[in-house]
């Protein structure tokens, strides 16, 4: 338990500074003065030391980080106006600063990546049987596939003759079954067939075979391609960052998804739906990887640190995105924006981002029980 709550600080808190460091680096790299980074949230505890005008400090809530940028917030326009504000800044150096979070977060998830692909072995996300059966052939994965009777259609010949639901289709007839495909061709012109099939799991699973009189060559059986055995060569940094670019695309794919479903089921009935998590949902994610090893744990490292981004570079107000769009209208408009607009908008874009996380939490809790 120790293990998995120092697992679930040590992310959130690495991809936050992570991030934070994103914007410190792009500041400094701007002439904005960073008056200070701290590492945890306020209330400061004590000063770490001072090096080129910011100030490192340690705080109290050993969670996270964050950056102070001089007049980031400032509605004074003498204090916005002073050398080294983040307001004096080009609209190409904000742009930057208020990026170079969400690059940091997807430049930790795709180094992640390549190194899971390479040292880890790990196998891809797939979500359809003909790619994996397509990375076999190509020898990035290892498989070994099988084919399961997923449903007997009641009052068919397949129930008739007795054969179990969910078993595995061993052979037809003593060919091995290997591909859902297979079936169709050996029962075709054929009136009776015997099916072979593996009952039951592990050690108590057992072999049985059932004579299944054909009706028109079929069964009754609904059935489809598992991969009975799977696993991942030793792969070069090339092939890697392909697959990486790949499970990056996947995982973000999923999360706009996920953020589209969420507001969707909001706006709808006011519930959140499953599968969305907030922080009791990563800490049982956290606690499960933890056991699976830390190689599953870097994985979701990957997925936080990817998910992470995609949220911050959302064009709401209080989040990165949000910030950026209103340099983006200063640019096309060339005028400043109302400060004062501008952060009572992020006030209530934080105020609104806390009572959703407070929202999702509630489920994330309610699903525990």
């Amino acid at each position: 338990m120790l293990l998995t709550v120092v697992a679930f600080v040590v992310l959130l808190t690495v991809l936050i500074l992570i991030h934070e460091f994103g914007h410190f680096m792009a500041a400094r790299k701007a002439g904005v003065a960073v008056e200070e980074f701290g590492f945890g949230l306020p209330p400061k505890a004590r000063v770490l030391f001072r090096r080129g005008g910011t100030e490192f400090t340690l705080n109290w809530v050993p969670f996270g980080g964050f950056v102070r940028l001089k007049g980031e917030t400032a509605i004074d326009k003498r204090e916005r106006n002073t050398p080294g504000s983040f307001h004096q800044a080009s609209f190409i150096a904000r742009i930057m600063i208020l990026s170079a979070g969400v690059f940091m977060n997807f430049i930790l998830a795709f180094v992640l990546l390549v190194f899971g692909f390479s040292a880890g072995r790990w196998i891809p996300t797939y979500f359809q049987m003909s790619d994996m059966l397509s990375h076999a052939e190509r020898g990035i994965i290892s498989l070994k596939t099988g084919v399961v009777i997923e449903k007997v259609l009641s009052g068919e010949p397949a129930a008739i003759a007795g054969v179990p639901e969910k078993s595995v289709l061993l052979a037809v007839n003593d060919t091995l079954i290997t591909l859902a495909e297979q079936v169709s061709q050996i029962q075709e012109n054929k009136r009776r067939v015997v099916y072979s099939v593996l009952v039951g799991e592990g050690d108590q699973a057992t072999e049985q075979t059932y004579t299944v009189a054909l009706k028109e060559g079929k069964s009754g059986v609904v059935i489809s391609t598992f991969p009975r055995e799977l696993s991942a060569p030793l792969r070069g940094v090339g092939p890697s960052m392909l697959l990486a670019i790949r499970e990056a695309r996947i995982m973000t794919e999923q999360t706009v998804y996920g953020i589209g479903a969420l507001i969707s089921s909001l706006a709808h009935s006011g519930r959140v739906p499953e599968g969305i998590t907030g922080i009791v949902g990563i800490a049982q994610l956290t606690y499960t990887s933890v056991q699976a090893g830390f190689m599953t744990y870097l994985r979701l490292v990957a997925l936080i640190s990817l998910s992470l981004a995609i949220l911050n570079f959302l064009p709401f107000p209080a989040l990165d995105g949000g910030r950026l769009l209103f340099v983006l209208v200063e640019a096309v408009t060339r005028r400043p924006l109302n400060r004062r607009f501008e952060a009572y908008s992020n006030a209530l874009g934080f105020s609104v981002l806390i009572l959703l996380i407070l929202l999702i939490t509630f489920y994330d809790i309610v699903r525990l029980f």
